[in-house]
Formats: structure tokens, sequence, C-alpha cells
């Protein structure tokens, strides 16, 4: 007795000191890694002829002496092994299949180098390890999001609908191919004809499997008019980017409109109210009462009501009933003025959830460009954070992001920069969605998020939901309203693909007149960043400067000159698109008064500055 307990102590000691044990097996099977910025993926297939309990894996700085790095039972697993400042670095790995004999079979061993990667590529990575949630982690059934990553079978039709949009970027990027997003949707639609619906409108919550209503609440087990809006916002992206003429595009085309035109937006009108009702239930009529009213994330609730072809209300709604309740605020903080909303902009999924779609650039109604007013709020939350009034542990110019996710403290909460509703928790979906109008400071934080915190914050389906240093808090969680903002609003700053679908619907621009959207041809600019790299010589210049930059696609440019007061002195315009590539102009600063010069070279809402002197 006392020999086997020996034995049993030396087995585990050989397990996780790392001493290499007998091996009973011959056996060997193939180890996958992909290297980033500042972790490895590693994946394997179970080997051939065992049933291991469990993977030791390991790994070497110089492929001679390993170390034992974890004992995990999945095929997979993300070593995040840090960022490498100095230079791309090299690691080693090689894997173990353990079962109750000791090691069955030994992987190869391959070598994977971490390096920095441009700011291009690490947008890449996020959207691609984003978009698995909705991908790899689809309801088996029906294809819809599930709400959260513990929501078995429970799925939510506005999570869906954002990851709707997802599949559209992830075939433009070549995650998946257009085919497999094409079954992927004609599955879902053809869930959706059947699912449970309350006069067009679906359901917060459904089973994945079945199609039923899950209650959100107690007498929420109808119809949500806010997630239908979220899911048709997405769906309706997803009939113009499937825009052949094969039958399976056409079928998805067809179902679509069928969904879109079935929904009865005059009917959550209560009665012919002059607002729109958010909820409504067969058993519960209109008990939860809750009116549509702003400012908050349901923008795209009356522009798709007052857009449908077949059950739309009256343009006059969008101030009747959505410019409604304290809409008007007029105030500025940290600089950056909000026209509508809350103090300091409330949650920043304000920003994001109506925007996925609809394009806000360029145009304005009675009471804001929602373009500048989107840019602020993300720019105040940001201030807010650098601020940090209530002291809260870690916030920055790199590390903040108030909105709704997961809270250490109460289970989940709508973060905003306010004391009543910020206690330290910060959520990446809350920066990195509001990418289009933030750029450079929202790379800033995807940045620290990563590479500082990415041990905890980083995992399989990209960024997990929040965390709160103070409370050293990091959530396991990810969430389908959260996941999805991120991944299709990067793309929305990197191509517009999403804004340029939606707003092509022929209902939207119709809509958008009946409300009262003018053009808006007040500058709007956000920076390009290290992106453009313009050289302007000579500096300092006499009467005439070079500039010359490197076009990645022909576009529109745009060259002004701005004076040390910032006021636009001289403009240097370019009607036609310019064709990629080299970019040259001699500038002519002949009568121009000496002193220090902006040159603002404009691509579209982007820019760069460069500082010259003129003699």
């Amino acid at each position: 007795m006392k020999n086997l307990v020996r034995l049993q102590f030396a087995l585990m000691v050989w397990l996780w000191a790392g001493v290499e044990l007998p091996s009973w097996s011959q056996s060997s099977f193939q180890l996958n890694v992909l290297s980033y910025d500042s972790h490895v993926e590693l994946s394997w297939p179970v080997p051939t002829g065992v049933t291991p309990f469990s993977y030791k894996i390991w790994r070497s700085e110089n492929g001679q002496t390993f170390s034992q790095v974890k004992i995990i039972f999945p095929t997979d697993y993300l070593d995040f092994v840090g960022f490498p400042a100095t230079g791309p670095k090299t690691h080693h790995y090689f894997v173990e299949a353990l079962g109750s004999n000791g090691v069955l079979a030994t992987s190869d061993t391959v070598a994977a180098t971490v390096a920095p990667l441009s700011d291009d590529a690490l947008l890449d990575m996020v959207q691609r390890y984003t978009f698995r949630y909705f991908w790899e982690f689809g309801h088996p059934i029906s294809g819809m999001a599930r709400e959260r990553n513990t929501s078995g079978d429970v799925v939510t039709s506005g999570g869906t609908g954002f990851g709707v949009m997802a599949m559209l970027v992830a075939v433009e990027r070549g995650y998946i191919t257009r085919q497999q997003a094409l079954e992927r949707l004609l599955t879902m639609t053809s869930f959706l004809e059947a699912a449970d619906r309350f006069h067009g409108a679906f359901p917060h919550w459904m089973n994945g499997g079945t199609g039923d209503v899950v209650p959100f609440s107690q007498y929420d087990n109808g119809g949500d008019l806010v997630e239908t809006a979220f899911l048709m916002q997405g769906l309706l992206c997803a009939r113009q980017y499937f825009d052949k003429n094969d039958a399976d595009e056409v079928a998805l085309r067809e179902k679509i409109t069928t969904l879109w035109e079935a929904v009865e937006w005059d009917w959550y009108r209560k009665n012919n109210s002059n607002q729109l009702y958010w909820h409504w239930s067969p058993n519960f009529g209109w008990q939860m009462n809750f009116q549509v009213r702003g400012y908050n994330e349901a923008l795209i609730v009356y522009l798709l009501a007052i857009a449908s072809p077949t059950h739309s209300v009256p343009a006059s709604l969008w101030n009747t009933g959505w410019a409604q309740s304290g809409y008007v605020n007029g105030n500025t903080y940290y600089g950056y003025k909000l026209d509508v909303g809350p103090v300091r902009g409330g949650p920043l999924f304000f920003a994001h959830y109506s925007y996925m779609g609809f394009d806000p650039r360029g145009i304005k109604d009675a009471y804001t460009n929602y373009y500048i007013h989107n840019k602020h709020h993300s720019l105040v939350n940001q201030a807010y954070c650098i601020a940090n009034p209530e002291n809260h542990e870690g916030y920055s110019d790199e590390c903040w992001g108030l909105t709704a996710s997961d809270d250490p403290l109460v289970g989940y909460l709508a973060h905003e920069p306010t004391a009543s509703r910020d206690n330290g928790t910060i959520s990446p979906t809350a920066a990195l969605s509001s990418m289009p109008y933030s750029p450079t400071e929202s790379l800033k934080a995807l940045k620290h998020f990563y590479r500082v915190h990415g041990a905890k914050l980083w995992g399989k389906m990209g960024f997990f939901d929040a965390f709160n240093l103070e409370e050293d808090w990091f959530a396991t969680s990810t969430l389908a309203i959260d996941q999805g903002p991120i991944i299709c609003m990067i793309e929305n700053y990197r191509s517009g693909l999403l804004w340029n679908l939606f707003m092509s619907n022929p209902e939207i621009q119709p809509a958008l007149d009946a409300i009262g959207f003018v053009e808006d041809l007040t500058p709007v600019t956000t920076p390009i960043g290290a992106g453009l790299e313009v050289l302007a010589y000579p500096n300092p210049a006499a009467d005439a400067l070079t500039v010359e930059f490197v076009l990645e696609k022909s576009q529109p440019v745009e060259l002004d000159l701005i004076n040390a007061q910032g006021q636009v002195t001289r403009e240097f315009s370019n009607a036609n698109s310019e064709v990629a590539g080299m970019f040259s102009q001699l500038l002519d600063l002949k009568g121009l008064p000496s002193g220090l010069y902006f040159l603002r070279v404009k691509l579209g809402f982007q820019y760069s500055l460069v500082k010259f002197l003129k003699e």
C-alpha cells in the first residue's frame, strides 16, 4: 500500500514539475499555432487511438529548456506572453496528451513569434476574434445570437441583428465565405418566419431551438419594438449585401422583405397616440407602458417606423415622440458641447446601437448633427475618465469607457459619467465601439486593454465584458449586445461598409427627408493618426510648400492652411478623386504672412496635421 501511495505521489510530481514521463505510446499529433501582438493561440486535434483526460502545455524561450504552462481539458489555449516591447520574441511549444497511465501522445514542437502589430492588424485581430461569438457560438439550430456566453438556448433578437451585420463584415474581411454567411442567414430567417411574433415584432428573448418567447421580465413576454428595430437594422443591411440574382440570394432578400414589412410599427403607437411604445403582450397588453423617448439608444426605432412601406407612422412622431422628455441639452462638458441627451451624454451605447447601420455623417435634423454629437459624447466620456472625479483606480486617457455592462457589485449596470453610475467599472465595448468618432483615443484604449490587461481581459471571443481594478475583478462573460458593436463600428471606421449598406435601402432616404434631415457641411474631422505619413518641405518655407503622401485608395483630397490662432487662412481643394499611390502637390504660399502654420490634409472625415514655419 505504501509503495502504491509513493508511486501516485511520484506521478503527481512528474506531471507538475515538468519531468518527462516515460511514454506508454508512440502516438504524436500536430500542434497548430497562430502568433499575434501579445499572445499565441494554440490548437490541436485529439490524438488518434487514445482518449486523453487532459493536456499539458509546455513552453520554452530557447527551444531547449521547457517549462509547464498549464494542464487543461479543451484542445485549444490562448497563451498571453505579453507585449514584446524590445522587438519580436520567439516561443517554442509542445503539448502532451495525458491519460491515467501518463503521457499518451506528444505533439511536435512548434515555434511562434510574437511581434508588435500595426494599428490595422490589431483592428483585424479584434474583429476576427469578436466574430467568433456570433459564428462559433451561434445557436446550433437557429443560428441566432445567444444573449451571453452562459445563456444556453436563450437567444436575443437585437443581438442577432448585430450578429447579422458582423457576418457581412466577416465575408468582406475573409473570415468566412459569402456562401457560408448566406446559408446561415437563410437558416436564421427561416427560423424567424416561424418564431413567436406580436403584431410583427419579435420578443427580446426567444428559445433558439423552438422560437418560443422567453419572458424578459414578469410582464415582458410579448413584442419588444426596440429589439426588433435592432434586428431589422441588421437584416436590411444583409438585404442590400446579398444582391446577386441566384436563387438563394433572391430567396434571402424576399424573406427579409417579408419580415420587415410584417412589423406593425403603427400598432405600437398604442391607440394612435403621438409616440411609440416599447412593449406589448398578448397577456398583459400595454401594462409595461414604457414610451420610446429620447435621447437614448432607440433613435433607429423611429427612423424605421417612419420608413416602413407597410405600417409606417407619421414623420411628426420624430418630434412628438422621440425628441421629448428632456431631449435638448446644449451644455458644454470638458470643452465639448452636447446638443441633446443627458448630463455628460449618458452611457456610450447611446452612440452605438442605432448607428451601426444608420450613417449620421454630413446630415442634421432640427436638433443636432448626430455624428458630431456622438463624437463629442465619446470625447466627453474619455475626458471624464481622465479627470476621474471619483478617484477610481486605473482611469486615464487610455483606460476609459463607461457604458452598460456586467458589474462586480450589482451584476449589471448602465455605467455613465455621473457619481451615482460610475463605480470604477470600465467596459471595452465603450471605447472600441466609438472608433468611428474617436479613432485616436479608441485605438489607444484598445492597445491598453489588450497589451496591459490582456492576460485577464482577452479570450477566444475577444475582450471580456468589463473590469474593475479597485475590486480586482475581470469579467469572464461576453454579451451579444456588447460584442456586436465592437466588430461593426470598427468596420464602419475602417470602410463604412455597414453605413453604406443600410443607407442604400430605398426606404431610408425618403424617411430622413420626411423627418427633416438636411445636408450639414460643417467640417467634422477625426485624426488619421500615424496611418498617414505626410511629408511637407521645405520647412521653413518661403513662397511654396511641397506636400507628399501615399494614398491607399482613390479618394478626394482637401488641403488647407491653419494659422496659430486656429483660423483657416488658405484652402487648396481637389474636387476629383485622386488615384491611389503617391500624392504630390506644390502649394502656393505667396502673400501669406510669416509665422507658424499647420497644413491640414483631409481625406473624407479624417485629417492629418503637419506644423511648419512660413518665412
